[in-house]
């Protein structure tokens, strides 16, 4: 839990470096979303004492900000980091060192690992860790002694091209961040634009874009089976009355009077078309359900009667009480059963049934055509070299339907620049078989092989979502296709995906299907501050025997293994205490 202001500290800023990948060019300088990188790294770390950029002097950098360059030029982030510290002089102050190619990088994540360090007196600095669970020693604050140590241990005359895994000390620890991937190629750079076009937003905030931009599907008539999953576009009215006629509530007799009676040796069950009809004075046996003979004036249920030959009669300690249920009991004809905007379920499908309710007016139910993207996926046979089983898609269309979503149809597309464009473009003329969404699974991420974003460019496809502000799941897409269709984009690896479908997948189908916008379900985590981060993040969560709610972070996100044992998914926010609440999000059983 971090309590109070973190510590004060100063940051080196490594802003030098060949870009060999990127043909020599001066990579800090290169403008992303506005504003260069190296003017990112100097945003984040604004509340610094003394900042010191390492790397070619650069003339529009404000007197305030030392420069300094490492000798030789070029080498290697060993050198500069010597080089920075001994440009900002003496001090006890921690120093945060970064390096300059994070156009996303924000001053809560600087705040964040300082505030990590001051919670752990005994670590001797404290690293980023990116979505994919890799560290990120070019993203740190050390302690000062511990830097300086570890450089005089590496000997101060030796460190051009160390490899900086020989300065990194053991206990150090690690802050989960997002928004914090590096630009080392080309490809690196154009993703970054391409995310710079579409900052994220806050999930809340996603969710209701959601609901404004998604249009209701056109309602149509079903049949009360058919339209499970489906929403009422009007409301169920009772075509009949139920009962439709008197019947017996209870096994026992049908009586005319008020007894004692004779017993008359017909039986009146359940579904008989007999007619029969009492005089005064007469009973006769009925079982439950059975159509009241006409003449009755009540039934009797047996506990409160007694037999004597034919002759029947009450008990003289049984209540006087008649166990007829009359017709339109429950409801007469024209009785609203179910508003609209209702879900159409099991039990609404049954209450339709009972009041002899032939058909229904709905939308939905929310169809699906699930698309698994990557050349490396293969579903069936032995993997090849390179090739990783697809353990998602063939599940995807159970946790679909735990979102109120039909699969109509599965798909494979491979990463090829031009494959989304047939599957996104091609018109399907028959409204009725063509799904209303298509779940993309992969390809959202921006990078050399993520061609989606792209593709719904191409398409003029309106981009509603480009990304939501959480770990993981930030890189979602929600868009409409010119022909209405919604496209759902989902990360790849598969605790990511399952955890952004749940998260935005219901809002989807409310806006489809014009239902009531749903109420996310709270409950207090015992352990959040453990878990919170920079961003919302999204983790596993028990509730356990005494009824509070413990979450867990997965091990990775590449398998759903965390699931397992798991009740929810629990959206931790910044800077959640131990016991605060956060949304929750039911995992399937």
């Amino acid at each position: 839990m971090i309590t109070g202001t973190p510590s004060a500290f100063d940051a080196v800023i490594l802003a030098g470096g060949s870009a060999s990948r990127m043909g020599g060019v001066d990579k800090p300088a290169i403008v992303i979303a506005g504003r260069s990188m190296l003017r990112a790294a100097l945003d984040a770390v604004a509340v610094a004492e003394r900042v010191v950029v390492v790397g070619p002097r650069r003339d529009d950098l404000a007197a305030p900000i030392a420069q300094t360059q490492e000798s030789p030029a070029g080498g290697g982030p060993v050198l500069a980091m010597n080089a920075g510290l001994l440009e900002l002089g003496e001090g006890t102050a921690p120093v945060v060192v970064l390096a300059a190619d994070l156009p996303f990088l924000s001053a809560a994540s600087i705040e964040s690992l300082v505030a990590a360090l001051d919670r752990e007196p005994s670590a001797p600095a404290a690293f980023a860790l990116d979505e994919s669970g890799r560290v990120q020693f070019l993203l740190g604050v050390w302690r000062r002694d511990a830097l300086s140590a570890g450089l005089d241990e590496l000997g101060r005359t030796d460190l051009a091209n160390r490899p900086m895994k020989t300065l990194i000390p053991a206990g150090y620890v690690t802050v989960p961040m997002t928004g914090i991937s590096d630009c080392d190629t080309e490809a690196d750079v154009a993703a970054a634009r391409a995310r710079g076009a579409s900052p994220a937003v806050d999930l809340d905030e996603a969710r209701r874009a959601v609901r404004d931009a998604v249009a209701m599907l056109p309602s149509r008539s079903a049949a009360p089976l058919a339209a499970i999953g489906g929403v009422l576009a009007r409301p169920m009215l009772a075509a009949d009355a139920l009962p439709r006629i008197d019947i017996s509530a209870m096994d026992g007799y049908a009586v005319s009077g008020n007894g004692p009676w004779q017993l008359d040796t017909a039986i009146r069950f359940a579904g008989s078309e007999d007619e029969v009809e009492l005089e005064p004075g007469r009973a006769v046996r009925i079982a439950t359900g059975a159509h009241v003979p006409s003449g009755a004036t009540s039934v009797v249920r047996d506990e409160h009667v007694e037999l004597a030959d034919t002759t029947l009669s009450r008990r003289p300690d049984a209540p006087v009480r008649d166990d007829t249920r009359r017709r339109g009991e429950n409801w007469q004809p024209g009785a609203p059963l179910a508003e609209a905007g209702e879900p159409v379920t099991p039990a609404v499908v049954s209450v339709a049934l009972s009041g002899e309710v032939p058909e229904l007016l709905v939308r939905g139910p929310v169809t699906a055509h699930i698309v698994v993207t990557g050349d490396e996926i293969r579903r069936d046979g032995p993997l090849r070299t390179g090739q990783t089983r697809d353990s998602l898609g063939p599940v995807m269309p159970h946790f679909l339907s735990w979102c109120g979503i039909r699969t109509a149809a599965e798909s494979h597309l491979r990463d090829t620049i031009g494959g989304f464009d047939e599957l996104l473009s091609q018109p399907v003329s028959d409204t009725e078989a063509r799904p209303d969404l298509i779940v993309i699974v992969g390809a959202t991420g921006g990078g050399a092989a993520d061609h989606l974003r792209m593709a719904l460019t191409r398409c003029g496809a309106r981009l509603v979502v480009g990304r939501v502000r959480c770990r993981p799941g930030g890189s979602q897409v929600v868009a409409v296709l010119p022909d209405g269709r919604i496209v759902l984009g989902l990360p790849g690896n598969p605790f990511a995906a399952v955890a952004t479908l749940l998260m935005t997948a219901p809002a989807v189908v409310a806006a489809l299907t014009g239902s009531p916008a749903p109420t996310p379900r709270r409950a207090p985590i015992e352990n959040a501050a453990e878990l919170a981060s920079d961003a919302p993040r999204v983790v596993t969560a028990t509730r356990r025997s005494d009824g509070r709610w413990y979450a867990t972070a997965p091990v990775g996100t590449a398998h759903l293994a965390a699931l397992i044992g798991a009740d929810a998914l629990a959206i931790i926010e910044p800077a959640t205490p131990d016991g605060g609440s956060a949304e929750l999000l039911p995992l399937p059983r």
